[in-house]
Order: C-alpha cells, then sequence, then structure tokens
C-alpha cells in the first residue's frame, strides 16, 4: 500500500477513535477506551488551560515566530521609525504657522517704526501688564503684517510631511501583512507536520474538536494579534516616546503633567489587563469545548435520534454554551473598560494642559504657536495610549490562544524512525510475534508474552470479547502503538527497524467504520495509489462488487460523494473503501469488524469483495460474525491479551474451550439464520 493509502488508514482510525454508531456499541474499537487512561499530566478539553503566569513567556515565544523574517521586520520598524519622526515633526512646524499668523495680526495692531521694547515698556508704565507679556513673547514687528509666504512654504510643509507618513505608514502595513501571512503559512504547516507525528494515544481521549479549535480558531486569531495589533504597538510606542520627546522640548513644564497619565495608564493596563488574560483563556478554552460538542452532535446525529436524546444534547450544549457567554462576556466587559479608563486618564490631562499652556501664553512664557503644538501633541500623545489600551484585548486574547496552540506543538511526538532494514516493493506477508508486551496503562497490563506466527497467504480470525485487545493486536502492526517488549517480525524483518511509511506501505486496512473523503468515487477508490489509471481504478470496481452499483449512478465513477456520504448506503460505502484497499495492492490486509454495519445480504457482497482483497495475501480479520471467520485458516481466541486457544473453526469447536464457549453463547442461534440468508441471498442476488 503506497503512502496515501497510508495517510487514509491513519486517518480513518482516528475518526473511528470518536465516530462510533449505533451498530458499533458492541465493537472491538471501544477496547481501546475501554484499556486507555489519559494521562493527567497531558493537556486535554477537560483539563484547565494554562494561567495567566505564562503570558510573558508565551508572548515572546510568540513574536519570536518574526526572527525568520527579521530583515522585512527590520524594514517594517525603519519605516514606522521615518514615518513616526515625520508625524511629530509635523505640529511643530504647523505650531511656527500659527506663529505666524499671530504676529502678523498683533504686529498690524501697533504703530510702524517704534522699537517693541518701547512699546512693551510704555504697556507696563500704563498697567497693561498681561498685554506686555504677550509682546514680550511674539516675534511681531510693529507695523508689518502676516508673512504670507512664509506662511505658505510652513503650511505645504506640513502638509508635504502627514502625506509622506501616510504613504510610508501605507507601505509597512503592506509589507507587515505580506510579512504576518508567510508566518502564519508556516506556523500551518508546523501544526499539519506535528499532527502527522503524534502518536495515535495522543488523540484518545481528547475531544477532536478542541484539537481542531487549537488548528483553526487559534491559529486565525493569532494572525489577527499579529496582523493588527503588532502594528499599532510599534507605532504607538515610537509615537508615544517622539511625541514625549517634543513636548520637553517645547515645555517641560506641561510635558510633565501630560506625562501623568502614564503610571496611571500602566496601573490600568497592569490590573485590569492580568485578569482579563485569564478570561480569555478560559474563553477559548470554553470555545474549544462547544467546538467538539457540535463536532459530534453532527457526526453522531443518527445515533442521537435514534435513543430520543435530542433534549440531553440541546441541554449539555446549552451548558457549554453559556459557559463560552459568561466567559466571553467577562473577557470582553473587562479588557473592553481599558480603553475607555485610559482615555479618562487622558482627557483630565489634556484640560490641565489647555489651562497651564493658556496662562503660560499670557505670561509671555509660550508663543500661542508652541501651545498649539503642544495641544496637538497631547491630543496625539493620548491617542496611541488609547490604542494601546484597545491592542491589550487584542494582544491578550492573542497570546492566549498562542498558548493553546504551542501546548500542542510542543505535545510529546511518536519515537523518530530509525530505519536500518528495507523489504522489497512486494513481500511475502509473513508475521510473527515473539514474546510481545504491550499496555496502554504502564499499572495495567494489556498483552503480555504473546506469541503467534501467521504464514504467507493465510487469513487469520481473531476472536474475543470486548477489551480482549483485538483491535490492539493489529494496531501494534501497524506502529499506532509501540511495544514494551518483544518485537514483530514482517517477513522477518523487526517492524521497528523499518520507516513507518515502509511498513505501512505493505499494508491495507479497511476499518469497521467506512470513511470516505468528499470527491468522486473514482478519487476515492484512487486514493490507495494515486498513480493508479481509470481502468486501474475500474478494475479494482470490478473485483470488490463496486461497480455494480457505481453503473447504476447518473454520473458513475464522477458521481460526487458530499459530506458523510449519506447519498451511498453502509454496504456501498463499505464496498469503495475495500476497493480502496485493493487498487493499493498490500502484501498485509488487516480487516476491522469490516462487516459489523451491513445487513445479511449487502455482507455476502462484501465478504466477496473481501475475498478477492485476500487473495494471495495474508490476512488478519477481526470479527463477532460467525460467517466471516469460519472458513480462516486459522482462528485467534484472546482473552485479556492473551491467546487462550487457536486452530481452524472446526478444530477448535471439538476442543469445547473458550472458542466453543463463544460459539455458543454468541454463534449458535445465529448460524442457522446467516446460513439461510446467505442461500437467500445467492438466490436473489441481481447479477
Amino acid at each position: 500500500m503506497k503512502r496515501s493509502d497510508r495517510d487514509a488508514t491513519t486517518r480513518d482510525t482516528a475518526q473511528t477513535a470518536e465516530e462510533s454508531n449505533a451498530a458499533a456499541a458492541a465493537q472491538e474499537e471501544s477496547e481501546m477506551a475501554e484499556d486507555y487512561q489519559p494521562d493527567p499530566n497531558d493537556w486535554s478539553e477537560s483539563q484547565p488551560a494554562k494561567k495567566a503566569k505564562h503570558f510573558w513567556p508565551s508572548a515572546e515565544r510568540l513574536f519570536s515566530l518574526l526572527a525568520p523574517e527579521k530583515w522585512l521586520f527590520l524594514g517594517v520598524v525603519g519605516l514606522v521609525v521615518i514615518s513616526v519622526a515625520l508625524t511629530v515633526i509635523a505640529p511643530r512646524v504647523l505650531g511656527r504657522a500659527f506663529d505666524v499668523v499671530f504676529d502678523g495680526v498683533l504686529g498690524q495692531q501697533l504703530p510702524a517704526g517704534v522699537p517693541m521694547q518701547q512699546l512693551i515698556e510704555q504697556a507696563r508704565a500704563e498697567g497693561n501688564t498681561e498685554f506686555a507679556d504677550v509682546l514680550s513673547g511674539s516675534s511681531a514687528v510693529p507695523g508689518q503684517g502676516i508673512d504670507f509666504g512664509l506662511l505658505g512654504q510652513l503650511i505645504l510643509t506640513v502638509i508635504a510631511l502627514y502625506f509622506v507618513a501616510s504613504t510610508l505608514m501605507w507601505m509597512q502595513g503592506y509589507i507587515l501583512n505580506r510579512l504576518v501571512m508567510r508566518i502564519v503559512f508556516t506556523l500551518r504547516q508546523e501544526i499539519e507536520a506535528k499532527i502527522n507525528r503524534l502518536p495515535l494515544r495522543f488523540f484518545d481521549g481528547r475531544q477532536r474538536g478542541d484539537v481542531l479549535s487549537r488548528v483553526t480558531n487559534d491559529v486565525d486569531n493569532i494572525q489577527q494579534a499579529l496582523q493588527q495589533a503588532f502594528s499599532q504597538l510599534v507605532q504607538s510606542v515610537l509615537t508615544v516616546i517622539g511625541i514625549a520627546a517634543m513636548m520637553f522640548v517645547v515645555s517641560w513644564q506641561l510635558a510633565l503633567i501630560a506625562l501623568i497619565a502614564l503610571p496611571l495608564s500602566g496601573v490600568i493596563v497592569g490590573v485590569v489587563g492580568a485578569r482579563a488574560q485569564k478570561l480569555f483563556v478560559t474563553q477559548w478554552r470554553a470555545t474549544g469545548a462547544v467546538n467538539g460538542h457540535i463536532e459530534e452532535s453532527f457526526t453522531g446525529h443518527e445515533l442521537v435520534r435514534i435513543f430520543n436524546r435530542e433534549q440531553e444534547m440541546t441541554a449539555e450544549f446549552d451548558q457549554r454554551n453559556e459557559e463560552l457567554y459568561q466567559a466571553a462576556f467577562k473577557a470582553q466587559a473587562l479588557s473592553g473598560a481599558i480603553m475607555p479608563s485610559m482615555q479618562f486618564v487622558q482627557y483630565l490631562s489634556y484640560v490641565l494642559i489647555a489651562v497651564v499652556g493658556a496662562l503660560r501664553v499670557t505670561a509671555g512664557q509660550m508663543t500661542l504657536g508652541d501651545v498649539t503644538a503642544f495641544i496637538q501633541y497631547s491630543r496625539e500623545f493620548a491617542q496611541p495610549l488609547g490604542q494601546m489600551g484597545g491592542m491589550a484585548t487584542m494582544i491578550q486574547s492573542g497570546v492566549a490562544s498562542a498558548e493553546r496552540t504551542f501546548e500542542l506543538l510542543d505535545a510529546e511526538e511518536q519515537d523518530p524512525d530509525t530505519a536500518s532494514e528495507h523489504l522489497p516493493e512486494r513481500t511475502a506477508g509473513r508475521i510473527d510475534f515473539e514474546d510481545v508486551s504491550f499496555s496502554y496503562d504502564p499499572g495495567e497490563p494489556l498483552i503480555e508474552d504473546l506469541s503467534l506466527s501467521a504464514q504467507p497467504g493465510q487469513t487469520v480470525a481473531i476472536v474475543g470479547p470486548t477489551g480482549a485487545g483485538k483491535t490492539t493486536l493489529v494496531n501494534l502492526i501497524m506502529r499506532f502503538y509501540e511495544l514494551d517488549a518483544g518485537r514483530i517480525l514482517l517477513d522477518g524483518a523487526d517492524i521497528t527497524s523499518l520507516s513507518r511509511a515502509a511498513l505501512r506501505g505493505h499494508i491495507g486496512m479497511v476499518l469497521q467504520d467506512a470513511f470516505l473523503f468528499e470527491g468522486t468515487i473514482r478519487e476515492n477508490i484512487r486514493y490507495g495509489r494515486l498513480d493508479a489509471t481509470d481502468d486501474e481504478v475500474i478494475e479494482a470496481a470490478q473485483a470488490t462488487m463496486v461497480d455494480r452499483f457505481v453503473r447504476q449512478l447518473p454520473e458513475g465513477y464522477d458521481t460526487v460523494i458530499e459530506e458523510n456520504a449519506s447519498t451511498l448506503s453502509a454496504g456501498e460505502r463499505q464496498l469503495l473503501t475495500i476497493a480502496r484497499a485493493f487498487i493499493a495492492n498490500p502484501s498485509l490486509l488487516i480487516l476491522d469488524e469490516a462487516t459489523s454495519s451491513v445487513d445479511t445480504r449487502t455482507e455476502l457482497l462484501v465478504q466477496q469483495a473481501m475475498q478477492a482483497l485476500r487473495t494471495d495475501r495474508t490476512s488478519f480479520v477481526i470479527a463477532h460474525r460467525l460467517s466471516t471467520i469460519r472458513d480462516a485458516d486459522m482462528i485467534l481466541m484472546m482473552r485479556s491479551g492473551q491467546i487462550v486457544e487457536q486452530g481452524t473453526h472446526d478444530e477448535l469447536l471439538a476442543r469445547g474451550g473458550a472458542y466453543d464457549e463463544l460459539y455458543q453463547a454468541q454463534f449458535a442461534g445465529t448460524e442457522a439464520q446467516e446460513d439461510s440468508g446467505g442461500s437467500l441471498a445467492e438466490q436473489n442476488e441481481v447479477e
């Protein structure tokens, strides 16, 4: 079987761990859930997420994602620095323009040819001290009006400064968007690669909806935080620094008044922001819980209706939705209070600056242009501080999502491949278990010292009660789990000495739940071997009884299978999975309850398809139905992870042991029905 089929079997196996249906209640897949207990130290949807004490490490790691794009990042910072510098200079130039207007208007009111100092002394002598202070603080020339030439130059300079600053900000935004999208693109690639490196046990006991939430919602939230918050954060910080410097240049007294807002704003962000961060973590954890419940509800909606559990599922959804509502409301309400609180502080600062500035102008200690520029600076100083308060919400949410994403990326991976041996393109298919031991929980062994041999071309049936270890046995062959002791050999080669891709490339697997991808029937069959021709697809379909029902469809092999393949019966879906395994041409075949969810008539077709699939290859068959296992070359009777009996169907019945007890309890009453049902199906089969 090729790599594509290996991927399909991996996805199918993960699918069966969570998509049980009514017919699967007594089937073998449940033994994994019964035998395995999740590590309490591992994260999962049911465990609390990381707390706010991890904010700074997670934030540092989040922004470290920018390291591979450091040159673009430095370019963005450079553009922001220049843009902010031009923006900071502009109010000072504009203030100079106000001085030109004010001095011109004042100069026109003064007698021409009289020295300014004389006019000041005259005003003081007349007791007009405030007017004298204004004259001493101005640059007016008695008798001279507004210098419109200089005024025009200053206005054009201001317009040019703002135009260039805006252009540079647009350029940095464009570059930053490309930078962030490349980072998120790489992050999604890392997550996809990580998921493919995670062992199957990672997904046991975890809600798939929570994993999906980390992969989709949280990554989208990270993208938004980097894309929007980061650009504004850099610009706001630089703007605050630049404006603060200019305010001290203009008037250090007014600058101190303006800077009173900084410690107050810091207290607001520190106290309120820390509490909001915890609530955002809870919000995203609740989002994962809701997604998991919705995914389960939609996937198992037939089972929900069968057992009339709509009200219970709705009640469960309402509970989780209420938890999400409360968490989201509290997080948004608390974080939303940051910006209004900071704006209130800035308004108080603005009032003080206006009053003190007016007093200094009347005292001749500042010009009207300087006060105007300073008021403009104070407004622009308040704006980035307010933006920083608003960005705190986005950054907190983004870091909370980053924590969850990094938990996924840091999860323990499966043991790396150490391939030291190679198999030929086609193997005989001999399987040997030598003293194999395995357990999901180290304190509760499941399989101990198990040994068996399956000869090339043999069909080996595995039976036993739920939890006996049947599915675990074949999962060990696939290396979905690693052994605790012993070894498994494929044609004499230890499977741990083979790469997983090479091993699974020789194994085909048909699972209890027939999972099909959205696409055409032709594409689903070809998924077993992507380089298969159309003729080979049809040949595989004919050999596995698929062709007979596909020919009756209006679009034939080009019929599009919609979500959940609801337009096909359970038996037709199973036949398609068998065709998919057939076209891969594996050396070793594993059939895990492949006929458990089909009716007796359809089972006959499935058995014929499986018979074609089993030809000339070693097969392991897990089944409860007698008609599936009684013609096997060897039947293994398992209990508690041990093979208690093995032999043919007749041999085991003759012994009167565990297999005979199982037969008498489960199969004897149905054998006659299956035989008669099979005969009836044969008689009525449509050729």
